[in-house]
Formats: C-alpha cells, sequence, structure tokens
C-alpha cells in the first residue's frame, strides 16, 4: 500500500487531544487501513527550574497535525469526518487535501527521529557571555559569567570573582540557573 502524508491544520495547543480523538474515531469507523497513522511532530526538551531538570515535549509545528492515508481510497466522507472533528480547522487544500511532498514529510519525520535518538535538548539554552548564578555546590549564591558551553557533556565553565579575582570553574547545567 503506497501512502501520502496531509497536512491537518488544529486549534493550536490541542494537538494532542485532537490526536486522540482521531485515532479513536478511526478505530471505531474501522479505517485503520485507510489511515494508518496520525502525528504530532514534538521534540523533547528540558527547563532547569530550583535546580531540577524538568522534560517536556514541544510540539514542532503549532496548528499542524500530518495525517497518512492510503490516497486511493480517502473518500470524502472520511476526509470531512477527519476536517469536521471538534477543534480541526480543515486539511491544507480544504476539501480536497494536497499530499505533503515527499522532501517535507522527510524532513518532519527526520526532526522526531532525530529529537528521540539525541533524548532532550535545553529549551533555553545557556550563551557564552552570559550571567548565571551558581545554586549548588561550594560557590553557591555566586554570579558567574558563561565561558563555555559543551551541550554534549551538559556542563558550563563560569568565570566567578572570588575576592576580586576571577576563578574558573566547571560546573554541570542542574548546578546553575539563568538571572532572571
Amino acid at each position: 500500500m503506497s501512502t501520502n502524508w496531509y497536512c491537518l491544520r488544529v486549534i493550536s495547543n490541542k494537538e494532542r487531544k485532537i490526536k486522540e480523538r482521531l485515532d479513536a474515531h478511526i478505530e471505531r469507523s474501522n479505517w485503520r487501513e485507510i489511515v494508518p497513522h496520525i502525528i504530532v511532530p514534538t521534540e523533547k526538551i528540558y527547563k532547569i527550574r530550583n535546580g531540577k531538570k524538568v522534560i517536556q515535549e514541544r510540539t514542532l509545528t503549532p496548528g499542524y497535525i500530518m495525517v497518512e492515508a492510503d490516497p486511493h481510497r480517502f473518500t470524502v466522507e472520511i476526509i470531512q469526518a477527519i476536517a469536521n472533528s471538534k477543534d480541526v480547522i480543515h486539511f491544507l487544500g480544504r476539501d480536497n487535501p494536497e499530499p505533503m511532498k515527499e522532501h517535507e514529510v522527510k524532513r518532519m519525520l527526520s526532526q522526531v527521529d532525530s529529537s528521540e535518538e539525541e533524548g532532550e535538548s535545553l529549551a533555553d539554552p545557556f550563551i557564552i557571555g552570559e550571567d548565571v548564578k551558581v545554586i549548588e555546590g561550594p560557590f553557591q549564591n555566586f554570579i558567574g559569567t558563561i565561558q563555555e558551553v559543551n551541550e554534549e557533556k551538559k556542563k558550563l565553565k563560569l568565570i566567578i570573582k572570588v575576592f576580586g579575582r576571577g576563578t574558573e570553574v566547571e560546573l554541570n547545567f542542574m548546578q546553575v540557573e539563568k538571572q532572571s
């Protein structure tokens, strides 16, 4: 079975709920062979709050869901059932959905795959030259300026003023927090 991917415009911030609702409707209507997958492209990100790593999923394409369907069996009935669901705006192409181009599909799916392989990325990355507050360890409550960021090891090199002199220290992301 050869399938195409279609782009469905939806109310932003409700993508997951809509996907769940559509999946349930497709199962009830026995359309799973015609519409095998519905995807909300997401990536895992983390933020540091009160010295704790908080992992969240962020939607890569707010307001859009990807729908895979067999173009030969994707009938007006199925299209309208999906398009007329709660919080769905319309397919791109409205009543005659336009399939996404292959390179668009590959790019979106590879972004989702790479996000899963790499794990999480920092939602609000550290920037060289930025001041951060040390929240853990012997330099707790000191303010340091970021000199180097090692994303792979999740470490920072900071210059902290101790007795009026700049001292270089290496800390992990969890030991500092951004200045408000």
